[in-house]
């Protein structure tokens, strides 16, 4: 009943575009929970799955006690341990695409999945140990009404193969779900819309870049030093620009996801516990040396070892902002009042761009419009640029 509550809150907020307590903008929640894996084919969301999932379990239940006709217990039973191994299947999918995937965990969806993997647990240990469900479909008849005494060793090994049998089955569906989703779900998910406020505007000449400073259209890119997804989009912006042969320039706004400086983030997370602090040691190198600006970015955003990014340390970032600009130039740099004014007016567009107190990043602004994109590639990024931003093509 906890896990269908739970399925059903989480479609609820999905079909009525609302946000869950906790899951504000930019945090790893909110980050999940509007990923392209939280749906299937782009419209059924994963909760909405699970709750008809956990409801028909619910209801197996009444039908699996001594008073039910056998049949039917025979039924309801194979139906639960199907349904066990679909959500054991499915917890352990959704906990590695939250893990390696996407880089961080919604709590909601963590306590359901446990849920779900307790509830496989008790099902299949119950259905072991059930004398008379009439799972054993090709033993001798005197172990499928049972005695009081233990069964024999052969009759006992056999009732596990055929629990397990069912079990398998419904992993087999979870794969097929898992299979379908890789499919169906398309690379380039994005979520946008359009803000009705005045948002700040940002002097191209006087801003960080990726372009001309010239170009007709200029695309605000709000981003963290600690996003992944930041991380990721990174390296197809100059790709991008290139494609529009100097249409198109990228006005990089740091926009951390931290509330020591940022007032529309509802609370910290160890994920971005450096991310003031890496946007104002970018900020400085570009306002020290816009020439070796470009060479810190792609530092920032490169991973030199293993098979997966981490974000910089403020003290290794500091350390390469030297090495690039000289310590004295450094140092001027950071304590530059332009810093702080252009951080307020990033984190301003960060919270004038918010819909229903749904944020992410990296968020990409032309004029009033706004998206939050998930781009597989460059091409994936030029087409939610242009279906998004109204951006004609290259």
């Amino acid at each position: 009943m906890l896990a269908l509550v739970l399925s059903g809150i989480l479609s609820w907020h999905f079909l009525m575009d609302g946000q869950m307590v906790g899951c504000g903008g930019g945090s790893s929640c909110d980050e999940v929970l509007n990923s392209r894996w939280s749906m299937i084919a782009g419209l059924l969301p994963v909760s909405g799955l699970a709750m008809g999932v956990y409801l028909t379990m619910l209801l197996a239940t009444f039908f699996i006690g001594p008073d039910t006709e056998l049949s039917i217990r025979r039924l309801a039973w194979k139906v639960l341990l199907v349904l066990a191994g679909s959500v054991a299947g499915g917890a352990l999918w959704f906990t590695v695409i939250q893990k390696w995937i996407i880089g961080g965990f919604c709590f909601y969806c963590m306590t359901t999945h446990f849920i779900g993997l307790v509830i496989t647990g008790l099902v299949y240990w119950r259905a072991i140990r059930e004398k008379e469900s009439g799972l054993i479909d090709h033993v001798q008849q005197n172990f499928v009404v049972g005695r009081e005494n233990s069964l024999s060793t052969h009759a006992s090994s056999n009732q596990r193969l055929q629990v397990s049998k069912f079990l398998l089955t419904g992993l087999a569906f979870a794969g097929v779900m898992a299979v379908s989703q890789v499919g169906l779900s398309s690379s380039s998910a994005y979520s946008d819309g359009e803000s009705h406020e005045n948002l700040p505007a940002i002097n191209s000449q006087t801003v960080p870049l990726i372009g001309a400073p010239d170009a007709p259209y200029i695309v605000k890119l709000l981003f963290d030093y600690e996003c992944s997804h930041c991380q990721k989009i990174h390296f197809m912006l100059e790709e991008a620009v290139r494609r529009y042969h100097g249409k198109l320039a990228f006005a990089l706004c740091p926009t951390p996801l931290n509330t020591q400086c940022n007032p529309y983030v509802p609370r910290d997370v160890d994920a971005f516990k450096n991310s003031c602090e890496l946007a104002r040691i970018g900020l400085s190198v570009w306002l020290a040396n816009r020439e070796a600006f470009p060479a810190f970015e792609t530092w920032m955003f490169t991973y030199e070892t293993g098979d997966r990014w981490h974000p910089r340390s403020p003290g290794a970032a500091g350390k390469k902002a030297v090495e690039l600009v000289g310590e004295t130039e450094y140092r001027e740099a950071m304590a530059d009042s332009w810093l702080k004014g252009y951080m307020q007016s990033c984190v301003q567009l960060f919270g004038q761009t918010l819909q229903n107190g749904k944020g992410g990043i990296p968020k990409l602004i032309l004029g009033s419009r706004w998206v939050i994109p998930e781009p597989a590639n460059t091409d994936d990024l030029i087409r939610i640029l242009q279906k998004s931003l109204d951006l004609p093509k290259p």
